[in-house]
């Protein structure tokens, strides 16, 4: 199959942020190219977390059904300490996400789902909307941007020979190592060696013997070392094991799979156990940030970005957030909506949140005692930047607030969920949000949908949702606009990443609604009202 002389946008690597980018520009029809070094999915289960966000993200994308039916249980999403894992004396701990508890956030609570598993779901919904353009076994080899556009060059490892191809824009989501950054000339900042692992993927029948304690986790205290991961909680499973790279314990051989059985035997307590390893594989640990995220006509998503300790499971999630950012900043550009500077709003918003989740993961890397599993945290994301037009006077709030989540209204945090009745499909305020703007308001009168009209009119569509209004009821009426700040004459201009954009007590006289969308696309000041 040719490769396609241009695209508008190349994505360079086909992980989980790449390819949930991908199925994102689809969705609001951007053309794209993604090429991907590796001839297929990933065969280590690396990722396991999918955190209550990108859950969020993959539901508008209509995945979450899917990605639930092949992870854990909910019941599993737990986390065990013990000296190995027949330990009389192991403490469980509690459920990451409990619906039964405190006030609920969201409809789409975080789970585990390894990545070797995730990874195929992405891929199927990918092609199915650009099977063409996404293409395995295809290494980036440069990408050279000027003030038009990029040209690459691309490796057909399958087929051999080499092709060019013209974009318009650059994304690399090519990882820790990545050719996209390097080639940008941005650097990468932070420290490196923070832990030595050995990953041993492997099979052994321990269904039975963890049934009484099933886990996602297992982590081992002293004299134990490392933990295990669960893929499946039956044959599937990862052995995570610490070492100092100069001085393998005893002399082992980590790379003599008979030895690493017997090393998974000796953590598992089970000297009889029946251990099929797989694979392996060496990781280090590292707390690392780009110096920018953009240069130009490149810029950088996941990995490339940032490099998060996996102590508190938020890197890909970060990753994933950042697509969700980027890819309707991108449509905007590329359709005439936006200039480009609204995507100078990308790092604004992004990498603060970065830097706050290595700072927070490098610090759980550090604890002895354990730490928490926060699945909520990166719904407490909030953002400052031009995209955003915010009352004067406005507190500012941290990137990421490891506090907890607290609902709120204010521009730049994600807008609140609330439980809808109805219609069919939209069973939470965040199922409002399309591909384009979304105004929500509890006011049934004219007026807002008069203000959303003019905006239309001078070529800034946005969809209006009354709560209330016909089928669409909450189950707690008045709960949206309370969680947000606003009265009943209110409403929230929601993104469509959905973080709130603007909000307002009341109908604004004059268009003042199209004010704020060309500010949030333009990056133009806009003298904001509370």
């Amino acid at each position: 199959m040719p490769f396609p002389p241009t695209t508008t946008v190349l994505i360079a690597g086909g992980g989980p942020v790449g390819l949930t980018l991908s199925i994102l520009l689809s969705r609001y029809g951007v053309d794209h190219l993604l090429v991907e070094a590796r001839p297929d999915t990933a065969r280590h289960p690396k990722a396991r977390g999918v955190s209550a966000r990108s859950m969020e993200i993959l539901r508008r994308c209509g995945l979450e059904d899917e990605i639930r039916g092949a992870g854990l249980p909910a019941s599993q999403v737990r986390f065990y300490r013990g000296r190995d894992l027949v330990d009389p004396d192991f403490v469980r701990s509690g459920v990451a996400h409990d619906p039964a508890g405190a006030e609920e956030h969201t409809p789409s609570p975080g789970l585990i789902c390894s990545q070797d598993v995730l990874e195929p779901i992405l891929l199927r919904r990918a092609r199915e909307s650009a099977a063409a353009r996404i293409r395995f076994g295809t290494r980036l080899l440069t990408g050279a941007a000027d003030g038009g556009g990029v040209s690459a060059v691309l490796e057909d490892l399958a087929g051999g020979g080499r092709h060019e191809v013209r974009a318009q824009w650059l994304v690399g989501c090519d990882g820790a190592g990545s050719t996209v950054r390097t080639g940008a000339g941005i650097g990468m900042d932070g420290p490196t060696g923070l832990g030595h692992f050995l990953s041993v993927r492997f099979e052994a029948p321990l269904g039975a013997v963890v049934a009484d304690r099933a886990s996602a986790s297992y982590f081992l205290t002293p004299p134990g070392r490392g933990g295990f991961m669960a893929v499946d909680n039956d044959r599937h499973w990862i052995y995570q094991y610490p070492f100092d790279p100069d001085r393998p314990p005893g002399g082992a051989d980590l790379t003599d799979r008979r030895q690493l059985a017997d090393l998974v035997r000796a953590a598992a307590g089970l000297p009889d156990l029946e251990v099929t390893v797989r694979d392996t594989a060496f990781w280090r640990m590292d707390a690392r940030l780009a110096s920018a995220y953009r240069r130009g006509r490149v810029l950088l998503a996941g990995d490339a970005a940032h490099v998060v300790p996996p102590t508190g499971g938020h890197g890909m999630n970060t990753g994933i957030g950042d697509a969700d950012n980027l890819a309707w900043k991108l449509a905007a550009v590329t359709d005439g909506r936006a200039t480009t500077d609204l995507l100078d709003s990308y790092q604004a918003e992004r990498r603060p949140v970065a830097r706050q989740v290595i700072d927070l993961s490098a610090d759980n890397a550090r604890a002895r005692a354990g730490y928490r599993i926060d699945d909520e945290l990166l719904l407490t994301a909030a953002y400052r930047s031009a995209a955003i037009v915010a009352a004067p006077g406005a507190p500012v709030r941290p990137p990421v607030d490891a506090s907890g989540y607290h609902p709120s209204g204010e521009p730049g945090c994600r807008a609140p969920h609330s439980r809808l009745t109805g219609p069919p499909g939209s069973s939470s305020t965040l199922d409002l949000v399309g591909t384009g703007f979304t105004l929500i308001t509890a006011d049934g009168t004219p007026a807002w949908q008069h203000r959303a009209d003019a905006a239309a009119a001078a070529g800034l569509p946005v969809t209006v949702h009354t709560l209330g209004a016909g089928r669409l009821r909450e189950e707690h009426p008045g709960a949206f606009g309370r969680l947000c700040g606003v009265p009943a004459s209110g409403a929230v201009l929601v993104r469509p990443d959905g973080h709130v954009a603007w909000r307002a007590a009341a109908p604004p006289a004059g268009p003042e609604l199209a004010r704020v969308l060309r500010s949030v696309l333009t990056g133009a000041a806009h003298p904001a009202r509370p």
